[in-house]
C-alpha cells in the first residue's frame, strides 16, 4: 500500500456533526441520521449528501485490506478486547429507547467478534452510547439512560440536548452483575479506563459544559481534570504510557457562533476540533494538531507515537488518517467516497475498527469495518517506554489563545 501525505484540506462549509461532538465520539447511534429529519436538525447535518461518484482510479490498491464484520446490525464505535478478537459497539436495536421524530439514539451495547459470531447483548433498556472492555478482558464497562426512562430521551448529536441521566455502568462480559458508578443525572459518557483497570477516565456535562473526569473503578473519588469555560473537552483514551490521556475539544464560542451563522444564513461550516494529550492528573495539556479546522475522533496505537483520527476531504469525504504525535503531515489510511469513521486499534496493533458508510445519505446505514494495519508496524513491540513529549508546531504556526484557558495546566 502507498501511503500519501495530506497536503490539502478542505475549506469549504462542510460542518463537523454535532453528532461529532457527543460521545466518545459520536452519537450513541449515528446510523439514525439515515432520516431526513435528524439530518436537517442542526446545521452540522443539514441535507449534506453522501457523496455518490466512483472513487478515483488513482486510489486503486492504496487502501490497505479491509473487510466488513459480517452478520452484525448497524453499529459504530467499536473497540477490541485485550484478546484482539472481540469486539463492543453501539449497535441499532429495537428493543432500545427511540429518540423523538429528528434526534439521534436508539442503540444498545452489544459484544462481538471481528468475525461476526457471538452475538451479546449486554442491555437490554433505555439507550446507550460508549462502551470499553476492561483491560483484564473479564469484564466491561459502559452508558446508559437505563435507570432514567423517565427523563426526556433527548439527542446524542446536540450538545444543547444531550441526554441527561446517562450513566456509567460496569458488568460482566455477559452483561450481568451490573453496577452503577455514577448517580447525579447528568450526561455522562465517553467512558475509558486506565490501562491497569484501577481508573475511569470519562466525559461529564454541566450546566451545559464538558469537561473530562475520572474516578476510581467503584464510582469512588470523583476528581475533574479540565475546568476550561470555553473548551469543551471530551473522548479521553489512555496511552500506551499509562501517564496520559489523548482527547480532542472545541470552543463552545465557534460552535453558537457557526449555528447563530447557519440559522442567519444557512451556510454550512466546520467546527474547528484540536487533538491534545494530557497528563492524567489534568496537568501538561499540549495541542498534536495544528489547523484551524476539524480534527475528530482521536485514536492512539499502541506504539504511543502514531495516532489515527478523522479528518473531512473536498466533497463531504470523510477519512481515517494518521499522524505523529511529535508533528507532522497526517497520511491517508482509508480510500472511500463518503463517511469513514469512529477508528480505533487492536492492542496488538495489527487490526484497525472503523465505521463505513453504505448508505445513500450522508453517515447512513454504518456498518464496522476491520482493517489489517500489521503493516504500518504500530504494535507494542515498538513502544519506547513514553510517548513524544510535545509536538513540533508547523512553520508560522501561531499558538491559539484560547489555549491560555488551560493556565498552569499548560506544559511547556
Amino acid at each position: 500500500m502507498r501511503i500519501r501525505p495530506i497536503t490539502r484540506w478542505t475549506t469549504t462549509g462542510i460542518a463537523a456533526l454535532i453528532a461529532i461532538l457527543a460521545g466518545c465520539s459520536p452519537p450513541a447511534s449515528p446510523v439514525a441520521a439515515t432520516e431526513p429529519e435528524a439530518r436537517a436538525t442542526s446545521p452540522d447535518l443539514a441535507n449534506l449528501a453522501s457523496p455518490d461518484e466512483a472513487p478515483p482510479a488513482e486510489w486503486a490498491g492504496k487502501e490497505l485490506p479491509v473487510r466488513m464484520i459480517p452478520n452484525i446490525p448497524e453499529s459504530a464505535e467499536a473497540y477490541y478486547a485485550p484478546d484482539n478478537i472481540h469486539v463492543i459497539a453501539q449497535t441499532k436495536d429495537p428493543m432500545a429507547a427511540q429518540p423523538e421524530k429528528g434526534k439521534i439514539g436508539g442503540s444498545l451495547t452489544f459484544t462481538y467478534t471481528d468475525t461476526g459470531e457471538e452475538l451479546t447483548r449486554i442491555n437490554d433498556k433505555g439507550q446507550d452510547a460508549c462502551s470499553w472492555f476492561l483491560p483484564d478482558g473479564k469484564g466491561l464497562i459502559w452508558t446508559s439512560t437505563r435507570d432514567n426512562l423517565d427523563m426526556p430521551p433527548g439527542n446524542w448529536s446536540e450538545e444543547t440536548d444531550y441526554p441527561q441521566g446517562a450513566e456509567l455502568y460496569t458488568s460482566d462480559l455477559k452483561g450481568g452483575n451490573i453496577k452503577r458508578l455514577t448517580n447525579n443525572k447528568y450526561y455522562e459518557a465517553e467512558v475509558t479506563t486506565s490501562l491497569d483497570g484501577k481508573w475511569v477516565f470519562f466525559g461529564r456535562q454541566i450546566d451545559g459544559k464538558l469537561d473530562i473526569w475520572k474516578m476510581r473503578i467503584d464510582g469512588t473519588d470523583e476528581q475533574q481534570l479540565t475546568f476550561t469555560a470555553d473548551w469543551q473537552e471530551g473522548a479521553p483514551y489512555p496511552t500506551p504510557d499509562g501517564k496520559h490521556l489523548i482527547f480532542r475539544a472545541w470552543k463552545r464560542s465557534d460552535k453558537l457562533r457557526i449555528n447563530e451563522e447557519y440559522k442567519a444564513t444557512g451556510k454550512h461550516q466546520q467546527t474547528p476540533m484540536t487533538i491534545f494529550t494530557m497528563t492524567t492528573d489534568g496537568t501538561d495539556v499540549q495541542p498534536r494538531t495544528f489547523t484551524k479546522d476539524m480534527n475528530w475522533a482521536p485514536f492512539i496505537a499502541p506504539d504511543g507515537q502514531h495516532f489515527f483520527y478523522d479528518r473531512v476531504f473536498e466533497g463531504n469525504n470523510w477519512e481515517v488518517v494518521m499522524n505523529d504525535l511529535a508533528g507532522g503531515e497526517p497520511v491517508q489510511i482509508t480510500y472511500n467516497k463518503g463517511f469513514d469513521g469512529f477508528v480505533s486499534i487492536s492492542w496488538d496493533g495489527k487490526k484497525l475498527l472503523f465505521g463505513r458508510s453504505l448508505g445513500s445519505g450522508f453517515m447512513s446505514n454504518i456498518h464496522t469495518f476491520v482493517m489489517d494495519i500489521s503493516s504500518l508496524n504500530v504494535g507494542p513491540e515498538n513502544f519506547k517506554g513514553s510517548i513524544p513529549p510535545r509536538a513540533k508546531r508547523p512553520p508560522g504556526w501561531v499558538e491559539d489563545p484560547g489555549l491560555l484557558e488551560y493556565g498552569d495546566r499548560l506544559g511547556t
